[in-house]
């Protein structure tokens, strides 16, 4: 539940500020009812998003908690594969997800909003006496320092529209995911091609049953999903084949988390790529929601990878890059290979922050010495993460890149929070110059949105990408038309 932790109330004064600060004049569509997807099924009501106002309101009282840091969490490796019958409108498991649905009680007659007060746990915590002992790390490398010109700055995107094409997750939607994996909220859906045909698709906290929006509340609740496509008809929305799960119709989590606030709340993924057979996830481990609205404080970004197409997952414990003092970067990460490289852009925690980039050798992944950072016009390894220098302007959240190998062309889609939109760059080099940014879809459109993460099979003229919002918390395909 991206941002589980968030206060309901800090949540909304966020979107409506957001909305305040909207600009007009940089709206390049309005969802009209012809342009939003609609269920499978012809007895699937079309999916509305909520509005501002919700029906319940989850608000969490903290109270502290002296504890020692428990150590790391056991991973969940139980896998379970299971057929699903290929029409999307037979429920394969109504025994576990056809629930009774309760009357509407008197406040909801009256449009009044039923409040939920849950007291939340606050840790602090003494480090474990009896920490694990690391098997070693790869061995120290010294990259040399390298001068690399800058591209010339292109002119800013041309976005001619934008729609929503379909509602990929919950109730509803094109996959019905609340019936075949019991996935009834979730966000984020980031994308990369896992294999020749074939897409992965990752997601952050996610819950089950009794889920009521705004935000990630419920049960059964999961740090992080994924789910895998080999739809190519972007047109009409992203059909998912599979998803990695632990039992009937329930979606794995697949990186474990301590679920502790304030010591790790929860472990979410920021991008994927595949090299070779083995697939490579980039996360942040989250320390707690409940900081500043719209903020957030990382213990530190990883990379995790597996080696049985995303089955299970081992977080390299060398490849992580710690967030000293709240501030460093390369919290949040989007890692794309290029050539002989794996680029990896950065901002710190929070979506606050400017963008950094690292490069390394694409069989050197896990070894962080190995690393150089670009800074002030050169490739160097001096001064590690903390030396590198901003080459896209704060404010920038939730980064998504790519490289478009037809046109030759790196893209960049993220939250400016400043515009209180997902916009779009585009460079000649990942380094830049990066051009100035587009919105695509603004706040006025969907208050409290957040994501933006590009699908790996968009092109030139026809940009897809995910979108997430806190009201209604599950994840949308949107399509912008490029010129």
């Amino acid at each position: 539940m991206a941002k589980r932790m968030l206060a309901a109330v800090g949540a909304v004064l966020f979107g409506a500020g957001v909305l305040v600060c909207a600009d007009r004049s940089e709206v390049n569509a309005v969802p009209t009812e012809a342009a939003l997807g609609a269920g499978p099924c012809v007895s699937d009501p079309k999916p509305t998003h909520e509005g501002l106002f919700a029906k319940t309101v989850e608000v969490p009282i903290p109270y502290p908690v002296v504890t020692v840091d428990p150590g790391p969490p056991q991973e969940n490796t139980t896998r379970v594969r299971m057929t699903l019958p290929t029409d999307p409108c037979v429920n394969p498991c109504p025994d576990l997800t056809d629930g009774s649905t309760p009357l509407p009680n008197l406040l909801e007659q009256l449009g009044i909003p039923q409040v939920r007060l849950r007291p939340q746990p606050f840790h602090f915590a003494f480090p474990n006496p009896d920490p694990p002992q690391l098997p070693p790390g790869p061995e120290a490398v010294t990259p040399t320092i390298e001068v690399a010109p800058q591209a010339p700055a292109r002119p800013a995107p041309r976005v001619s529209g934008v729609r929503e094409v379909a509602k990929l997750t919950g109730a509803n939607s094109v996959n019905r995911t609340d019936k075949r994996w019991q996935v009834n909220g979730t966000d984020l859906g980031i994308m990369w091609e896992s294999a020749p045909g074939e897409i992965a698709v990752a997601f952050g906290d996610t819950v089950g049953r009794d889920f009521h929006p705004p935000g990630g509340f419920g049960e059964d609740w999961r740090s992080n999903l994924l789910a895998f496509s080999t739809d190519a008809e972007l047109h009409d929305g992203v059909t998912f084949d599979r998803m990695v799960t632990d039992s009937r119709c329930h979606a794995a989590e697949l990186l474990s988390s301590k679920k502790l606030d304030n010591i790790e709340i929860t472990t979410i993924p920021t991008s994927g790529f595949a090299l070779g057979d083995r697939q490579y996830m980039s996360y942040m481990s989250i320390r707690t929601w409940n900081t500043v609205p719209g903020t957030f404080h990382t213990n530190y970004g990883g990379i995790a990878y597996s080696d049985d197409h995303g089955e299970t997952w081992t977080k390299d414990p060398h490849a992580k890059w710690d967030n000293i003092f709240g501030l460093s970067n390369f919290q949040v990460t989007s890692m794309v290979p290029q050539g002989d490289y794996v680029y990896m852009f950065g901002t710190p925690n929070t979506r606050l922050g400017s963008v950094g980039l690292a490069r390394v050798p694409k069989e050197q992944v896990l070894n962080t010495t190995a690393y150089q950072y670009w800074r002030d016009g050169s490739w160097t390894p001096v001064g590690g993460f903390a030396s590198a220098t901003s080459i896209v302007e704060a404010p920038a959240g939730e980064l998504s890149v790519r490289y478009d190998a037809v046109r030759q062309v790196w893209q960049m889609s993220y939250l400016d929070t400043a515009k209180t939109a997902i916009v779009v760059r585009e460079a000649d080099s990942p380094q830049g110059v990066w051009s100035p940014s587009t919105p695509m879809v603004s706040a006025l459109q969907y208050p409290e949105l957040y994501g933006g993460f590009i699908h790996p099979w968009s092109t030139g003229e026809d940009l897809y990408f995910t979108l997430s919002t806190w009201n209604d918390y599950n994840v949308y395909l949107m399509h912008a038309s490029m010129r």
